[in-house]
């Protein structure tokens, strides 16, 4: 496996992984990378940097940025954004991923990117239903805005900084599980 491979698996995981929080932001910012030359993307997904994707994805992000302010809607976008979460974050590692078979390619696609993206959506949907039984909702916004500002920087990270962007996916499914492995019932024997 060339560093160009692995870069870019590190690439689309830390992508799918900002999909996890935000379904349109990290495609968005990819067809932006794409659109001036930042990152090439695989053959068959360069349509992603074309300008109609560029404003569509655009428009759709700006859209979901501001429709998770509002409290009951955010978590009605949640589970509408778990499913797609799953197909997002699979085809930005589909899109990224550099050199390899194509089976191995879609096999790490849905294992890394479809699945890393379904758990960070699943607790970040989990820790909104918390909020909103919680504080009514009054919370929301800002459990909100540490998602909007957590998948901008990992996005980030993940152009510009690829690996940068993968010790950060791990920092966050690390506290992810350990939140989990805290809050899961304890089976007694």
């Amino acid at each position: 496996m060339t560093s160009e491979t692995i870069i870019s698996i590190f690439l689309g995981i830390g992508l799918a992984a900002s999909v996890g929080f935000r379904v349109f932001l990290p495609l968005f910012a990819l067809s932006l990378a794409a659109y001036f030359d930042v990152w090439e993307l695989n053959q068959h997904w360069v349509w992603i940097g074309s300008l109609a994707a560029l404003i569509v994805l655009g428009v759709a992000t700006i859209v979901e940025l501001l429709a998770y302010f509002i409290p009951w809607v955010d978590n009605l976008l949640d589970s509408l954004a778990i499913p797609l979460a799953a197909i997002a974050g699979t085809a930005v590692m589909v899109s990224t991923v550099a050199n390899l078979d194509p089976v191995v390619t879609w096999s790490l696609a849905i294992i890394a990117g479809g699945g890393t993206a379904t758990a960070i959506k699943g607790a970040s949907a989990a820790g909104r239903v918390v909020s909103t039984t919680t504080t009514g909702g009054l919370a929301n916004p800002l459990v909100s805005t540490l998602e909007s500002g957590t998948a901008i920087v990992v996005t980030t990270a993940s152009i510009f900084a690829p690996i940068l962007a993968m010790v950060l996916v791990i920092i966050i499914l690390i506290f992810i599980f350990s939140i989990y492995r805290k809050l899961r019932p304890r089976i007694k024997h």
